[in-house]
């Protein structure tokens, strides 16, 4: 496995996202701190959400770029009915990991151009497959540290299957 699909779903720069995400009880997920912006529930949900769009960008499908950064977010909700339920959520997001670590070991596309739309009135970029999927590891990685964080201040940290404590 290469460097940068490591980096999507394996023990790269951190514990892995799928160690990161075990052993979360719909409580903590949905808990929310004080001056703290999003919950451990929306923090995946964001990553889920962008996860897809590259993959989308990288399989040649133009999805839209969000017209406001509130759009990469789910709706706040106290009600679990309404919104996606925290392990089809978690499913959902390891499994479109290990799609981008798959794509970043298909070496043959990595320095096939993509078109990425912009932010609205913007021009559309074009990017390498490589370059998308650096952009949504790095992406990933800010946002499970978060995660890690959240846990943390929620004292659920490390989980079973261990992560870095220092």
């Amino acid at each position: 496995m290469n460097e940068l699909a490591q980096a999507l779903i394996a023990e790269s720069y951190a514990a892995p996202p799928s160690h990161i995400l075990e052993g979360l009880t719909k409580n903590l997920v949905h808990h929310e701190l004080p001056n703290v912006p999003h919950t451990i529930y929306a923090e995946l949900w964001h990553l889920a959400f962008w996860q897809q769009i590259t993959l989308d960008w990288i399989a040649g499908i133009e999805t839209p770029y969000p017209n406001q950064p509130s759009d990469g977010f789910p709706e706040k909700s106290h009600t679990e009915p309404s919104q996606e339920p925290w392990e089809h959520l978690r499913h959902r997001f390891l499994h479109g990991a290990e799609q981008a670590a798959a794509a970043a070991q298909d070496t043959s596309r990595l320095d096939h151009p993509v078109r990425c739309p912009s932010r609205p009135g913007t021009p559309t970029r074009i990017m390498s497959v490589r370059d998308q999927l650096i952009s949504l590891a790095a992406h990933n990685a800010y946002h499970l540290g978060r995660i890690v964080l959240l846990r943390q201040l929620l004292q659920s940290w490390p989980p079973a299957s261990g992560g870095f404590t220092w």
